[in-house]
């Protein structure tokens, strides 16, 4: 099963119109993110302060299906993917009421912090990843085998 994350939208999410505002569907996706990793044992306070390496987003993308509003509760399902030794990519699929509503991407690189090169990606990020691609594998074989 994909690692899913619920979460209540915010009257602080949303613009003056009363919808999602666009950026912040992407920060909703990095609480999963970090979710994700936290459900994984990963330890937050090391991964994020490590001064050695860091992964910044070189790549971010939306699309939206249909309006967000204050009080929707959210279903944000993650998949990441490694996508070279030095990169990795997450994709999200945001659900309310069993309805898609948006989907997002983000890419992540491995850098080493003080000279800005590329690095390859550490064996605790690696074993989040693998348990991830397997964990959504599983859920998509199941679905597979439900739709027959």
């Amino acid at each position: 099963m994909p690692f899913t994350y619920n979460r209540t939208v915010r009257f602080s999410d949303t613009d003056a119109a009363g919808l999602v505002y666009f950026a912040n569907v992407l920060s909703i996706c990095h609480e999963a993110y970090e979710a994700s990793l936290e459900a994984s044992s990963i330890n937050m306070k090391d991964f994020f302060s490590n001064t050695s390496v860091a992964f910044p987003i070189v790549h971010a993308d939306v699309d939206f299906f249909r309006p967000m509003f204050c009080g929707d509760k959210l279903a944000i399902s993650l998949i990441p993917q490694k996508v070279g030794v030095d990169k990795f990519e997450i994709a999200y699929e945001v659900v309310v009421d069993n309805v898609m509503v948006a989907k997002a991407v983000t890419r992540h690189v491995c850098i080493e912090v003080s000279s800005r090169s590329k690095r390859e990606l550490s064996g605790e990020l690696m074993r989040w990843l693998e348990t991830n691609r397997r964990d959504a594998e599983s859920a998509e074989r199941r679905r597979s085998r439900e739709a027959m």
